[in-house]
């Protein structure tokens, strides 16, 4: 029998490639298993915020699932100055929960969904500017970005493998992290089997054996799943007509912003993995998309919309790069949204089980971001200075959530957020020393002169005594510079 891999067919593009009608359906699925806690997340919490029953939070989580499956198909598939075209995965962004609660008190829903309309509206318009910047997102500048995607995640999966929810009194116990730990080996275990299928789908599959070891010791149940009606469409403008309040919309604005610069980094992120150019018109076309997406979400009670970072992880240690993959991921989240048992099905799996896989998948994009920027030069420049500067700058949030709280709303809004931390550092950086050069030292930076020389095993094994070092490099006895080997040089 043909492996899924021998049945693709490979195109000039490699987001272009063509797989089986197994392949979509099985990779597919095992993008909306590891974004569904991300995207049922956001209105679960704005839900609650708001004081609504749990049948409304029922259909905010449904409406979640059908604009997100939607965006996510634009996005994919695209029409005309709207999709990138690539395998992004669209839902509910999760930079402007905060601003959203904020709003509900005063309005309620109505208020957060005339804000986000008017806003998404703004940067629609706007997103013009946005695409004709990538010449100033060199590889320092991704790179910087892709790892700090992956690094602000890592609390993420730790969230969940904890059990995902502090209410519980389970949170934190022995008993989740043990699942969580059994799904990570199960990944590593597929991942290092010979079939290369079986190593593409390990996140998958490692979900599917979790959950029927979680079944097994009673840490989950599927009793509810057959609770609640079986098909429902989607109700439009259910938490009644949107109103549009200044206040609201301007602080919306800076949110859609926030989500301009996340959803252009992780375009030109994914851009990098699958590698394939992303031009500004690609860029702009994806962006387009995002903000379109974001304008009709509210029609049926779902919020901004855009790209999910854990699943540009997923394309990194699957390698599987097909738009059509995800686009038939979006199928099934419209599907989730209609059919609101199989999203019952889904919300059985154990947040712990998705801790153990996002472990995998989010330190697998830091990996990525690490790797791009292993082609960037440092030698006579401050290139060191902008990473470590920029990398520190997106920790701040996530070693200190509480550090903007004091600052003005508009400030913790752009700067609570890891990633558009390290995005906006990075670019004014980048500019500062690599495009504005005047008043440059000549000399390089401290930091990156302990960076000239990089000694390999190789190196190691050609010491002798009396050698030493000085200013980086590496000298024998008689004070002539050992040269690095041949091979290695380059």
């Amino acid at each position: 029998m043909a492996s899924i891999a021998e049945e693709s067919v490979l195109p000039e593009n490699p987001e272009d490639e063509r797989l089986s009608i197994g392949a979509n359906l099985a990779y597919g699925l095992q993008h909306v298993l590891t974004m569904y806690g991300g995207i049922v997340a956001v209105p679960l919490i704005l839900g609650q915020a708001a004081g609504l029953n749990s049948a409304d939070v029922g259909l905010l989580v449904t409406a979640s699932l059908f604009a997100g499956g939607l965006a996510t198909i634009l996005q994919t598939i695209g029409l005309p100055f709207f999709g990138s075209r690539l395998p992004l995965v669209q839902g509910v962004s999760f930079s402007g929960v905060a601003t959203m609660i904020a709003i509900s008190g005063n309005g309620g829903i109505p208020a957060i969904l005339g804000a986000v309309i008017a806003a998404s509206l703004i940067g629609l318009l706007i997103t013009p500017i946005f695409s004709r910047v990538t010449r100033f997102f060199p590889p320092l500048v991704t790179g910087i970005v892709i790892t700090t995607i992956g690094l602000t995640l890592m609390p993420v999966a730790a969230f969940w493998a904890m059990g995902g929810n502090k209410a519980a009194p389970d949170f934190g116990s022995t008993a989740n992290i043990q699942l969580a730990a059994v799904t990570l080996v199960i990944v590593l275990l597929l991942s290092k089997l010979g079939n290369a299928s079986i190593s593409r789908l390990s996140i998958l599959l490692s979900i599917v054996i979790g959950t029927g070891i979680a079944y097994v010791a009673g840490m989950t149940d599927f009793s509810q799943v057959a609770n609640g009606p079986v098909f429902a469409l989607p109700k439009i403008f259910h938490f009644g007509y949107p109103t549009f309040e200044l206040a609201a919309i301007i602080s919306m604005l800076i949110v859609i912003m926030v989500t301009l610069v996340e959803t252009s980094a992780d375009i030109l992120a994914v851009g990098e993995i699958v590698e394939t150019k992303v031009d500004s018109r690609r860029l702009g076309d994806g962006l387009r998309a995002d903000m379109l997406s974001s304008i009709l979400a509210p029609v049926v009670g779902s919020f901004t919309q855009s790209a999910f970072a854990q699943n540009v992880g997923l394309v990194a240690v699957t390698g599987v790069k097909s738009r059509y993959v995800v686009a038939t991921g979006g199928m099934f989240l419209v599907t989730l949204g209609l059919l609101p048992i199989m999203g019952r099905v889904v919300a059985s799996v154990p947040t712990s089980v998705l801790g153990g896989a996002g472990l995998v998948l989010f330190g697998t994009v830091a990996a990525s971001g690490i790797r791009t920027l292993s082609k960037v030069e440092y030698n006579n420049n401050m290139n060191l200075v902008i990473v470590a500067t920029s990398i520190g700058f997106g920790m701040i949030p996530i070693a200190a959530p509480g550090f903007y709280e004091h600052f003005p709303t508009w400030v913790a809004t752009i700067f609570h957020s890891g990633i558009s931390s390290a995005a906006v550092m990075a670019i004014l950086l980048n500019l500062l020393f690599n495009h504005f050069t005047a008043g440059n030292s000549d000399q390089q930076s401290v930091f990156a002169a302990a960076t000239e020389r990089t000694i390999r095993y190789q190196d190691i094994a050609r010491l002798h005594d009396g050698d030493y070092f000085l200013n980086g490099k590496l000298y024998d006895a008689k004070g002539a510079e050992v040269p690095l080997i041949a091979a290695e040089a380059h």
